[in-house]
């Protein structure tokens, strides 16, 4: 690793060659490719443990599109992240929000987190899960009482629902996929969504129909309207349907899955040109506007993003390239294959 600065340090202030805002997938392999360009990583997030929102929101949900894994939990996902970039040392600074980012005039960056704790970095990555993402509710009166014990927006345990009278609220993939799931280990399971179209994957809309057909499942179509309840436990769903009539689901537990809010926080406050609550970037490099500040996964676009995990992959393979010529202004970077390079094997540890 370099992290020390010719043009001097910032007192008080963690050197570091690269500053990796955000833990989450996109994050997790940012160490792992910077790392084979030998550059040391620090990253920052919010949440208390790496992961992003594939730990905080849903471990236990499947994921079937990553290259060679037909299928892998979420949390899964992460932790072999955390090992595959483990021999590359990054330090970890959980449970801290970057809330000021300057520029300095040799064009290095300091960051100053909730905590106080101030880094001068020579590149800034922004890794997708920057925006505090905080799932909708539902919003009904009374129905505070019931979340934590009976309302659940994320699944940490599938088993926590065995035997349960299960009703999931929505019609998107996250939806879909549960009531999949969780149809097996459930007593009853009623989906709820709005309207007969669905926002997920025609192959689970497909399979969740068949449910349907064959009577393991029920589906309605209206809109939850109240929920009644006694002594803190969720007993009822009163459905208003399409065809204006009410429908009473009984049930003891709620999944409700009205999508994601994201509040960008601190970061529209850096200077970066941005497009919504999104942040610009090319297809060569990923950079901002600001040159030496990069932005990967769900938080940047550009024309024909697409928002996967294997796109940011590729994005985060890309930038590092860039970043080595800031870290290592005065090093020529020769291309590596990990299959081929005893040097690269080294560093992973195999050789």
């Amino acid at each position: 690793m370099t992290e020390s600065f010719a043009n001097g340090a910032v007192d008080g202030a963690i050197q570091a060659d690269v500053v990796i805002v955000g833990a989450g997938p996109c994050g997790l392999f940012q160490i792992f490719e910077l790392g084979l360009l030998g550059i040391h990583a620090h990253v920052i997030d919010s949440l208390k443990h790496p992961g992003g929102q594939c730990s905080e929101l849903y471990p236990e949900k499947p994921i079937y599109d990553i290259p060679a894994l037909p299928v892998c939990g979420a949390q899964e996902l992460v932790d072999r992240l955390l090992q595959q970039a483990k021999p590359f040392n990054a330090q970890f600074h959980m449970g801290e929000e970057v809330t000021e980012l300057q520029v300095l005039p040799d064009h290095t960056f300091l960051l100053v987190t909730s905590r106080d704790t101030r880094f001068h970095a020579r590149t800034v990555i922004i890794a997708g899960g920057l925006g505090s993402f905080q799932p909708r509710r539902i919003g009904l009166e009374g129905s505070e009482a019931f979340e934590g014990r009976h309302i659940h927006y994320k699944v940490k345990s599938a088993g926590d629902f065995t035997g349960k009278h299960l009703v999931i609220f929505g019609g998107g993939d996250s939806a879909l996929d549960w009531t999949l799931n969780l149809a097996p280990l459930a007593s009853h399971l009623t989906l709820l969504h709005r309207r007969a179209e669905f926002r997920a994957a025609p192959d689970s809309v497909n399979k969740m129909m068949k449910l349907v057909g064959d009577g393991k499942i029920d589906l309605v179509l209206g809109q939850v309207a109240s929920l009644e309840g006694q002594d803190g436990q969720v007993t009822k769903a009163i459905v208003k349907t399409n065809e204006g009539s009410d429908f009473h689901i009984a049930c003891d537990a709620i999944l409700p899955f009205f999508g994601l809010t994201m509040k960008l926080g601190p970061v529209a406050k850096w200077g970066i040109k941005l497009e919504g609550n999104l942040i610009p970037v090319d297809t060569e490099k990923f950079e901002t506007n600001i040159p030496g500040v990069f932005a990967v996964g769900d938080i940047n676009t550009y024309p024909g993003k697409l928002k996967l995990i294997l796109s940011g992959f590729h994005e985060v393979a890309l930038m590092s390239q860039k970043a080595h010529r800031y870290v290592y202004p005065d090093k020529r970077l020769v291309f590596q294959y990990t299959t081929s390079s005893t040097s690269l094997q080294k560093k992973l540890g195999v050789a």
